[in-house]
């Protein structure tokens, strides 16, 4: 690694470090909000904690509010639909606006991701990477990257789908996995930025 990407590097943790931790300060109480209400609608937990293949290959949990009903893996495919019917009712409402992916700023200050990254997929999908799509996997994971603007909602394109993972495969994947390479090659600072506002822009006027 040269200088200038070591420096990089550690300028951006940085950054993720200070923004996730002012952010996790600054919306504590919407994020208490957010999870009582979840434990308002039908007592579960407020968390959905995934397994996620991160940097380098090593897996990790992943945070989210809970959006669907207790143990949802067990009853159907990995992605999901808009119309899928274990989406819970105040799941629906913080899918639609993101607010489900808030928790991963804990991932981030842990160091599991980053605020701009390639997303990270389940194993099943990631051990489908090809030998130059391994790239994907030498930067951390991130909330946001440049297919994350592309497609806000893949939910709306899965919706109606027999087979969810299918058309993930078929309809998103392809685009999805040119995008994330796109960033591994193009990644910069200004470039975090950019897509920070362009994903603060689009869930606002979504």
């Amino acid at each position: 690694m040269s200088n200038a990407n070591g420096i990089r590097h550690i300028m951006k943790r940085i950054f993720d470090i200070i923004c996730s931790a002012c952010g996790l300060l600054l919306l504590s109480p919407f994020l208490l909000w957010i999870a009582w209400r979840i434990r308002q609608e039908d007592g579960g937990s407020v968390f959905y904690r995934g397994v996620r293949v991160g940097l380098h290959g090593k897996p990790f949990s992943i945070y989210k509010f809970r959006t669907m009903v207790v143990d949802a893996e067990k009853l159907g495919a990995s992605s999901t639909s808009d119309d899928d019917t274990r989406i819970t009712g105040v799941g629906k409402f913080l899918r639609k606006y993101k607010l489900d992916e808030l928790p991963q700023l804990i991932n981030v200050l842990v160091g599991d991701m980053s605020l701009v990254g390639p997303r990270p997929e389940v194993k099943k999908f990631s051990d489908m990477y090809t030998n130059e799509e391994m790239a994907i996997l030498s930067v951390r994971p991130g909330i946001t990257d440049w297919a994350s603007i592309w497609n806000p909602d893949e939910g709306s394109i899965l919706a109606g789908s027999t087979d969810p993972d299918r058309d993930y495969l078929e309809k998103i994947r392809p685009e999805k996995i040119r995008l994330q390479l796109k960033y591994v090659r193009e990644q910069s600072f200004w470039t975090d930025l950019k897509i920070i506002f362009l994903t603060l822009t689009t869930i606002l006027f979504k």
